[in-house]
């Protein structure tokens, strides 16, 4: 075989050598369009939260802020959704009674249970890129074992066992290790690289979390 090109490594592959490397294809194909989803995803949380930082903390009074967005056709995560979330729970308290500490308990669940919701969206889509990760390199090295097991049971039909007889299939053979590699390293990248970006937004949501508990405590005491 004169042209080594990836492509006819492919064709002259047998069937199950060429069904393991269709499969690798498809799964480097949809861990790409999952990478892609998740960093829009998160640069999209990262942008609305630092938007709304920057108005929660410009002293704008919390009831205006809380009527516009409201008012606001914008996606709700984050510390944006832990501050409707408490709010709405705050201004549900009748405001001639003392807030007591169940009250406020019931405002930080509130804000507990809508991290959570955003944690369980954020975390959507990883164990793919995980799996893939994980699963690939053996489903190549799967199709390598069967493809070079193949080349050697044809030399039982060759005149003279050279390496001239089981190189091809063993090139192809070793295609498959390679697609498996290829699905594998970008996928466990991005895993590690979503991970931590999901440990910091969620740390960050948490502070802000405890910080409004303080402001509505203040504003409430006030």
């Amino acid at each position: 075989m004169n042209d080594i090109s990836v492509l006819n490594l492919f064709l002259e592959a047998g069937m199950v050598v060429k069904t393991v490397m269709l499969l690798l294809l498809l799964a480097s194909v949809l861990t790409w369009i999952v990478v892609v989803e998740r960093y829009n995803f998160y640069k999209k949380i990262k942008d609305i939260n630092t938007s709304f930082h920057k108005r929660f903390w410009s002293g704008e009074d919390l009831n205006v802020l809380y009527d516009e967005i409201e008012l606001e056709n914008i996606p709700l995560y984050g510390s944006l959704s832990v501050f409707q979330s408490a709010f709405k729970e705050f201004k549900q308290l009748n405001p001639q009674e003392v807030i007591t500490e169940l009250d406020l308990e019931g405002i930080n669940r509130c804000m507990r249970v809508a991290i959570a919701a955003d944690e369980e969206e954020m975390n959507k889509h990883l164990p793919f890129l995980a799996n893939v990760g994980s699963v690939s390199p053996y489903v190549g090295l799967l199709g390598t074992v069967w493809g070079i097991m193949t080349s050697f049971q044809g030399l039982s039909d060759a005149t003279q066992a050279t390496i001239n007889a089981v190189a091809p299939g063993i090139s192809e053979a070793l295609v498959a290790t390679a697609m498996g590699l290829f699905a594998a390293i970008p996928a466990v990248i991005a895993y590690n690289r979503y991970a931590t970006d999901i440990d910091r937004l969620s740390t960050r949501f948490e502070s802000f979390m405890e910080e409004l508990s303080n402001v509505l405590q203040r504003q409430a005491n006030g």
